[in-house]
């Protein structure tokens, strides 16, 4: 095979990290982004086109003669542009739009979970403030709610304060919060446990599951504050076992997999099984239809093999399990974000040293940073994401807040409780082993 051009659209960390890995593929000539981010640009081209701009993307894909794409972010996916890049002859990973619903309507994702049989919390679906706050009274605290529709992350509210509780829900239903994307709540039940998230590629029939993560949403040490899209994240997350894994392959994946197949809507993508992990086993608290961030920038360092063939080969329908192994040892990340996130995202913060803790061990993900008077600036709410790899989480976590002590700055800031739970009581990285291959 000649080498091939690839095209990774989105702007954020997430499409960073992709590009990162898919440049080590010995079938890559060149990876672009489009638009990429500035931090990006200084290892990547970057086409100044908008992520939901499919005439754009058709244009460019042809005057740059690119091979193969693949859509990083759920905007684009729920618009349908990986839809219009394959009707226009271009392979690209990313569900269809009607696929990509299992995201933008959370509503629509537990209707096919209860259809699927997929384990999940208890749910209401609610349009009307007062119905929605009287429907508090039929879940114990604390409460979960959410808006139906996408919401960058932030669209989740966990109080066991009922003022608290019925303040978002007519932030959404009344005051328009999130937009359309708010006007629509789920009230649901709490599930205790705790959290890991499991991508799988998959190809509309068979998938494989990528090593497991665990992520951060709380802005704060200890968990505390508002929900954010993710300060930080770990993989492998030890409490994901083998038999947790086959659970979530067998009771999750695969029945999703079948009931969309079964409603002609075969889903060729990623798979993302935001779970909670209790005695009873895993239950789904959400599905996104497209690569996690921050758990992109943790999970794929320990992906070894091609994962361009494995992405190339789920887009055709025709999954090479065997094109990818997992390696060993660990990755965390932590995130560099405005002093103010997510509340009030002031920009303009200085983060001094990037470049000089970049080594074999770290990296730097860049996501909203911008360069300013020869230094890199906070320009959106989660600037950047320093992440180490070690032979075991304690080295890996030890590496990265060793580099992000280096640096310095003013105007942004980090948790510094990422994987430190995980360490204290021990989750060791596992040897070297192939992905977990189910369904084929």
């Amino acid at each position: 095979m000649s080498p091939l051009k690839l095209l990774v659209i989105g702007a954020g960390g997430r499409e960073h990290a992709l590009a990162r890995r898919l440049e080590r593929d010995p079938e890559i000539s060149e990876v672009l982004l489009a638009p990429g981010n500035e931090g990006a640009a200084a290892r990547f081209r970057c086409l100044p086109i908008e992520e939901s701009d499919p005439a754009a993307l058709i244009a460019a894909c042809g005057e740059e003669r690119v091979s193969f794409a693949v859509v990083g972010p759920e905007a684009p996916l729920a618009a349908g542009v990986a839809d219009a890049l394959r009707e226009a002859g271009i392979a690209t990973f990313g569900p269809a739009r009607d696929a990509a619903r299992l995201e933008s309507s959370k509503w629509f994702a537990k209707q096919l979970m209860a259809e699927a049989g997929v384990p999940t919390a208890r749910a209401e679906r609610h349009l009307d403030l007062t119905e929605a706050i009287a429907a508090l009274a039929r879940f114990d605290a604390p409460w979960v709610l959410k808006a139906d529709g996408l919401a960058a992350g932030k669209g989740v509210c966990v109080t066991p304060d009922r003022e608290a509780a019925e303040m978002f829900l007519t932030a959404c239903l009344e005051s328009g919060r999130f937009g359309t994307s708010g006007r629509t709540v789920l009230v649901e039940e709490f599930l205790a446990g705790e959290e890991a998230s499991v991508m799988a590629v998959c190809d509309g029939t068979r998938h494989v599951l990528l090593p497991s993560a665990r992520d951060y949403k709380r802005a704060r040490d200890g968990d505390r504050g508002p929900n954010t899209g993710g300060m930080g994240a770990y993989a492998p997350a030890g409490h994901v076992s083998d038999g947790v894994e086959s659970m979530v392959s067998n009771q999750v994946v695969t029945p999703i997999l079948e009931e969309l197949a079964r409603r002609g809507v075969p889903f060729r993508g990623l798979l993302y099984c935001g779970l909670m992990i209790g005695v009873g086993g895993p239950r789904v608290v959400e599905f996104n239809v497209r690569f996690g961030d921050p758990e992109t920038q943790v999970v794929l360092p320990l992906v070894g093999g091609s994962l361009f063939a494995l992405l190339a080969s789920a887009a055709r329908g025709e999954l090479e399990s065997g094109a990818v192994r997992r390696e060993p040892g660990a990755a965390v990340a932590v995130a560099l974000v405005d002093e103010g996130y997510p509340e009030e995202v002031r920009g303009g913060g200085r983060i001094v040293g990037l470049e000089a803790i970049e080594s074999d061990a770290v990296g730097v993900i860049h996501a909203g940073t911008t360069r300013r008077d020869g230094e890199w600036t906070v320009k959106g709410g989660r600037a950047a994401y320093v992440v180490a790899q070690g032979r075991n989480l304690e080295d890996a976590r030890s590496a990265a807040y060793r580099a992000v002590d280096r640096l310095s700055g003013d105007g942004w800031r980090c948790r510094h409780d990422i994987a430190a739970a995980a360490e204290a009581r021990g989750n060791p990285a596992p040897a070297a082993a192939g992905t977990r291959r189910a369904g084929g």
